[in-house]
């Protein structure tokens, strides 16, 4: 019998860096990657761009039905339109937290995800990959920091991209996020009861990546 195309799943709540050392470690390996968060993004986008409310689930849910997309490397279409620079902004970023509660959407997406399960293997971050869209992961990581750490590396990035950044709003705002993520009836932001805590307050990206690859070695050699 065949073995299934091993998952990594990488989840953590917002600006905990799980995308980045998502990526390194899909890299490193050779693996496909899938940054799930961009899919909620693109939706928000989407549905801006056609008037819907993020309030509205089902409008919001049809919108993505109908989305029309493609990653090209680091390059993210929406119905031949660009849209790599635009899902980034933190209105995205907000307005993705918001769709995301909508279990209909969810449902959408759900077979999308499933879709970037492909040989060699794949590397997938998010907020649920390893409670509920890869149950069946081979290794799941919850990656964290306190708030204010994270709150602190998002204001680093902001001011990187010479864009204007108060560090008591993205705090504020990361709170919100969290408390919505953690408390919404769909696939809440939770630990896998298997998954294993990796807090990243001291830990440079390198070594929060080198960390993952050390558990997954441990994984490939007890399967061996």
């Amino acid at each position: 019998m065949n073995k299934p195309i091993p998952v990594i799943a990488i989840d953590g709540p917002s600006a905990s860096g799980k995308g980045t050392v998502a990526q390194r470690v899909a890299t490193h390996l050779g693996f496909h990657y899938l940054d799930s968060g961009a899919l909620y993004r693109i939706v928000a986008l989407a549905s801006q761009q056609a008037g819907i409310a993020w309030s509205d689930a089902e409008a919001v849910a049809m919108c993505a039905k109908q989305l029309s997309l493609r990653f090209e490397n680091e390059q993210v279409w929406l119905n031949d339109q660009d849209v790599s620079e635009a899902i980034r902004s933190e209105a995205m970023g907000k307005g993705a937290s918001q769709v995301a509660v909508h279990q209909a959407l969810r449902q959408v997406l759900s077979s999308v995800q499933h879709d970037f399960r492909q040989v060699p293997g794949l590397v997938a971050d998010g907020r649920d990959m390893g409670t509920v869209i890869f149950p069946d992961a081979v290794l799941k990581i919850f990656l964290t920091a306190s708030t204010e750490v994270r709150a602190q590396r998002r204001y680093q990035q902001l001011l990187a991209k010479q864009q204007a950044a108060d560090y008591q709003a993205i705090l504020q705002d990361l709170l919100e996020r969290d408390a919505r993520d953690k408390n919404r009836a769909s696939a809440p932001l939770l630990m896998a009861k298997d998954g294993i805590l990796l807090e990243t307050d001291h830990l440079s990206i390198v070594e929060a990546v080198e960390r993952v690859l050390e558990n997954y070695q441990r994984f490939i050699q007890f399967s061996a």
